[in-house]
């Protein structure tokens, strides 16, 4: 028998993952795709007593990510110090171009109805606070194999070792270990604007 999944869609204007390796790039390109580290954030959002346990997935089984474009747009920066002029101090800025993930859909699955229809009733970020997502009212319930087949269009990193994997990042919280993964594409993840 088929496990069952209880599907969360989450839906917002814009959204900007920052790769790891960006660092202050002056042209960065949203991450298409959510890490160890991000997924487990979000999880401890919407259930907040997971926030004592041990790094790692408990409540959400799996995701997907899709958008409809990127859309470059200027972010101004200023550093912590300052610089000392003639006649004063001055703080340096500088322009950094950002290219945000447009109409950002984010399908998390549950194992359990209950944990679905709390986490339909929250916001969440997915990494900025300004890139709200709200949550459909509808949970939809389909199988494993149903959700890695079109409409659930879009891109998720399968935290695994493989030899498609690849670093993500290093965990903060468990010794600085390479985080890796391998990307899953189902359908396409880059919708049209119709949507």
């Amino acid at each position: 028998m088929e496990n069952t999944l209880y599907i969360v869609k989450y839906s917002g204007p814009f959204g900007f993952i920052k790769p790891w390796t960006a660092v202050r790039d002056s042209e960065t390109f949203s991450q298409q795709f959510l890490t160890p580290s991000i997924l487990c954030g979000i999880e401890r959002k919407l259930f907040p007593e997971l926030l004592s346990e041990p790094f790692g997935l408990y409540r959400i089984a799996t995701h997907r990510l899709s958008y409809n474009g990127l859309s470059m747009q200027q972010e101004q920066t200023q550093p912590r110090g300052w610089n000392k002029r003639k006649g004063g101090l001055e703080r340096p800025r500088a322009i950094l171009m950002r290219g945000v993930m447009l109409n950002p859909i984010l399908l998390l699955a549950f194992r359990s109805r209950e944990d679905a229809e709390i986490a339909a009733t929250q916001h969440i970020c997915l990494c900025r606070n300004e890139d709200v997502m709200l949550p459909s009212e509808q949970i939809e319930v389909i199988t494993n194999t149903d959700f890695d087949q079109p409409p659930y269009d879009g891109f998720e990193l399968v935290f695994e070792q493989s030899e498609q994997s690849f670093i993500v990042g290093y965990n903060r919280f468990a010794n600085n270990e390479p985080m890796v993964g391998w990307l899953k594409v189902v359908g396409s993840p880059v919708k049209s604007e119709e949507l």
